[in-house]
């Protein structure tokens, strides 16, 4: 009974396999279509459904049957799978420099060209944020308008000179005061640069041209301070002279300064050369030294250049001229 019945089992199995094989084989070509259809979807959707993120990007990924953006979650850097019906928008998260060159008006009405850079990023955890309320192009929809309304409203009360010198620091405030506002707007501004100011050709020349006066006029006045100072240092100089003076003449006596000429005296006799003494006159008068050493020097020196004969031929001349009655060596 109990092998009857496992072999009806075994038989009923055994033909369930059976049929769904003769189906298989029956559609075997239905089978093959679904494949390549599946791969060529894959290849065609590959760039819906693997999203890369490169380096210094974030995204923001939008769900148009979750509702929508989602400004929660920025993904980072790396491989993402996503469904193919889901899109992902990519940022720049790095620190990006933009120029920008426009016109304002002074409180004449004359025109100004600036010319800025921007160095900007946006803050990476309120990229969805960013992405559902400006979208990509935030630079020209959030930074450029305001830093020009920033520049335009503080520009507008100011002259073209104290533009042009940057009086008071009037440029530099405008820019710290664009940066805080621009920093309310998921945006963070690192600087900035004011890289030119343009003002008309014949504003710029006066303006040059005064400055040049001006400095002139500084340079003029510095002279006359440091002629000053350079006649006071003078004064000072020669009071210390005057001073220094009067105080070596008071303490100058007679008595001293014979000390003096007995010491130097003293120095010239311990001295090994040669000497000729000339005894000074007077109860007072200290013998006077002088150094015969160099004088045979002088006169070989005297010898060498002019011949003996010469010399000899000379003292004759010179003899016969103040005694007429010599005659020479006989």
């Amino acid at each position: 009974m109990d092998f009857k019945k496992t072999t009806r089992k075994k038989t009923g199995t055994s033909g369930r396999w059976q049929h769904i094989r003769y189906s298989c084989r029956d559609k075997w070509f239905y089978w093959i279509l679904l494949g390549i259809a599946f791969t060529l979807s894959m290849i065609i959707l590959k760039d819906r459904i693997v999203i890369w993120i490169e380096t210094g990007e974030g995204g923001v990924l939008y769900r148009p049957f979750h509702g929508g953006t989602v400004t929660d979650q920025v993904f980072t850097e790396g491989i993402h799978l996503l469904m193919p019906y889901n899109r992902m928008t990519h940022y720049n998260a790095r620190i990006q420099i933009i120029r920008h060159e426009f016109d304002v008006l002074t409180n004449r009405g004359l025109p100004v060209n600036l010319k800025i850079a921007v160095r900007y990023r946006p803050i990476f955890e309120l990229l969805g944020v960013l992405h559902q309320r400006v979208g990509p192009d935030y630079p020209n929809k959030i930074i450029l308008p305001q830093i020009e309304s920033v520049l335009r409203k503080g520009l507008g009360t100011h002259s073209p000179e104290e533009i042009y010198t940057n009086k008071n620091l009037l440029l530099t405030g405008l820019v710290r005061r664009a940066i805080e506002e621009i920093g309310r707007k998921f945006v963070i501004v690192d600087d900035i640069i004011i890289r030119e100011v343009r003002l008309p050709p014949g504003v710029k020349k006066a303006i040059e041209d005064k400055l040049v006066e001006e400095q002139r006029s500084l340079s003029y006045s510095f002279r006359l301070q440091a002629e000053t100072q350079e006649a006071e240092r003078k004064r000072i100089e020669s009071g210390g002279i005057r001073d220094y003076a009067e105080n070596i003449a008071a303490t100058m006596s007679e008595k001293v300064l014979r000390w003096h000429g007995v010491q130097a005296t003293l120095k010239l006799a311990m001295s090994p050369n040669a000497k000729v003494v000339v005894i000074g006159g007077g109860k007072d008068g200290l013998p006077l030294m002088l150094n015969a050493g160099e004088w045979p020097a002088e006169s070989e020196k005297t010898a060498k250049t002019k011949p003996p004969e010469k010399a000899l031929d000379f003292d004759k001349q010179k003899t016969q001229s103040i005694f007429p009655l010599y005659q020479g060596d006989n």
